[in-house]
């Protein structure tokens, strides 16, 4: 087992400080961390911060709306890929006509978060080769997060809303509504006037009238959709791409079509009605997104989690990795052509797992189980007629394991596989490290970043498994990534049965039916089945999230869709997404 020994963020941040001084200070305010940056020097900045100092790859971008100061902030995490902590930097903008530089030409993996917060706040990020709105429609009225933007059946600015509480006086949202639907058009909007815009407006980089290259032949480009209702983009995912015959030219993700601003629920919301609310990001793998999100508010309230509970949220979450991995895996070959005889083996064993999950936590894929300091419940003593000890020891130790063998010896040396996956969708490690990508994707490229080892949290720093890469990058080394990656939360689900406590508490103080966090703000990530999930929050002290923002890896990961498929056929783009392993409801959130 190889250990990554974590760098510490104050030599750096001091070097910053020299180097530029006067443009680079210490967020000062109480519970915050990091540096506030100069928005004129911040390309310099972070240049110096990739090229100099390590810091090679730019986890987060997000927006926060500090109305009362007048403020708009776009804050950025940028971590070392060789290990350590995030570094915090912080850019504010008056909220009247907020420009930031954009870092795409610095770290690529900026370009969707940008446009997100572009789109959310209405940051306008100088020199991003495509500013334009990525979850919302461009003739879109407002932007959504900032604090003085009211939807069609806006109530109050936090739950619990007085129509619920305490007297219960509800009233249906849709009769306060002056056009009786949820929709509200902007000042001076009427229908009849109103001109769509064309794709070619949309999307100017695609010019269909150009001709190809026809190899002989005399060929036009044509530019096609794929999605976003089709059976293999995953959910409700669109792909616009240009065809010079059956070779892709260019193509590009088009997304939003799920969204429903989780992230504005979420700073309605109490700290603790979030906690379900997590379960629908990525929804096979409701655990990892629990814990995660239990990890930024506990770095907030400094709250102790008790051993039994630590060991059970690893157990967990652990489990939960293998089926993300089985569900990926399986629809891989789907994707490949081979309808649902691989899916259904996966699916299988994916089934004992949530059995164990239904009996412990009440749901098979909702889980709603983390708590802040804790679990909500302990182990059962019994699942179905097995007893719980019992079913979980022959589920790690014999059938899980043989059933990934099972696969393997179905899969991985079938010519068909072979052929279709092995040198497509290939990924260069320094690309991979430049767009952000996270999790096996990441990984399969040969980059050893994980942040359980990297950025040790919970006790992962307790048992031993090993990192694993693949050198080549193609869709054959992200399956392969995947059966590395499951036989290793195996191990750690048996060394989780070896050593966890027989008894203890599994939550720090009583249950609550809400919580006062302090004010402040945290990151809190784990290393999710498809890569890095984060949460950022930012709290004022009450009982509801000021700012609540998810890193989501499915969203991230897909910013380098386009430059994977290029050159590739129409066909090998169902693989290379398949391959990714995305999730609609994490993507659009």
């Amino acid at each position: 087992m190889t250990e990554v020994v974590a760098p510490t963020v104050e030599a750096p941040a001091a070097a910053l400080e020299s180097r530029f001084p006067g443009a680079v200070t210490p967020d000062a305010r109480a519970g915050y961390s990091g540096y506030v940056v100069a928005a004129d020097q911040l390309i310099e900045v972070a240049t110096a911060l990739r090229d100099e100092m390590g810091y090679d790859y730019l986890s987060s971008v997000t927006g926060v709306d500090y109305i009362a100061d007048g403020k708009l902030e776009a804050v950025y995490h940028a971590c070392k890929t060789t290990g350590g902590p995030a570094l915090v930097l912080k850019v504010q903008a008056p909220r009247e006509a907020p420009v930031v530089p954009s870092l795409v030409n610095v770290y690529p993996g900026a370009d969707f978060q940008e446009r997100e917060a572009y789109d959310m706040y209405g940051i306008r990020f100088a020199g991003h080769p495509n500013l334009k709105r990525i979850l919302m429609w461009e003739g879109f009225a407002g932007y959504p997060l900032r604090k003085d933007w009211k939807e069609a059946y806006y109530e109050g600015e936090t739950k619990p809303f007085e129509s619920r509480w305490p007297g219960g006086d509800f009233v249906r949202a849709e009769e306060k509504n002056i056009f009786s639907h949820n929709v509200a058009y902007p000042a001076g909007f009427t229908p009849d006037d109103w001109v769509p815009e064309s794709e070619v407006s949309q999307y100017p980089v695609f010019d269909p009238s150009t001709q190809g290259e026809g190899h002989g032949l005399k060929t036009d480009k044509l530019v096609v959709n794929i999605g976003p209702q089709h059976p293999s983009t995953h959910g409700v995912f669109r792909m616009l791409v240009t065809l010079d015959g059956e070779t892709i030219v260019n193509l590009q993700p088009v997304m939003g079509y799920l969204h429903r601003n989780h992230e504005k629920i979420g700073e309605r919301n109490t700290f603790l009605h979030n906690m379900p609310f997590t379960d629908r990001l990525d929804y096979i793998s409701s655990m990892s997104n629990n814990l995660g999100y239990a990890l930024a508010v506990e770095k907030l309230m400094k709250v102790k989690v008790p051993e039994r509970a630590e060991y059970i949220r690893v157990l967990m979450v652990e489990l939960t990795r293998i089926c993300n991995h089985l569900w990926a895996v399986g629809f891989l070959l789907n994707d490949l052509g081979a309808f649902f005889t691989p899916a259904l083996y996966a699916i299988r064993e994916r089934e004992l797992i949530l059995d164990f999950f239904e009996a412990t936590a009440g749901s098979r894929m909702m889980c709603n189980y983390m708590r802040f300091g804790g679990v909500a419940r302990d182990l059962p003593e019994r699942i179905r007629d097995d007893n719980t000890l019992d079913f979980l020891n022959d589920m790690v130790f014999n059938r899980l394991p043989r059933a990934i063998d099972d696969l393997e010896t179905y899969l991985t040396d079938n010519e068909i596989i072979r052929s279709r996956c092995i040198g497509v969708g290939v990924l260069p490690p320094q690309q991979a490290v430049a767009f952000s990508a996270a999790g096996p994707l990441l990984r399969a490229s040969g980059v050893a970043y994980d942040l359980r080892r990297a950025d040790p949290y919970s006790i992962y720093d307790r048992f031993d498994f090993k990192v694993c890469t693949r050198p080549n990058g193609d869709i054959y080394d992200r399956y392969l990534i995947r059966m590395d990656e499951m036989r290793e939360s195996a191990k750690i689900c048996q060394q989780v049965l070896r050593d966890m406590p027989t008894g203890g508490d599994i939550l720090a103080g009583k249950p609550a039916y809400n919580v006062r966090v302090p004010a402040g703000e945290s990151y809190g990530r784990v290393e999710g089945p498809k890569g890095e999930l984060g949460f950022y929050i930012v709290s004022t002290g009450k009982t509801n999230p000021y700012r609540y923002h998810v890193r989501a890896p499915s969203f991230i990961n897909i910013t380098l869709l386009g430059e994977l498929c290029k050159g590739h056929k129409v066909a090998d783009v169902v693989a290379i997404l398949g391959s990714i392993d995305i999730v609609l409801g994490e993507t659009d959130r």
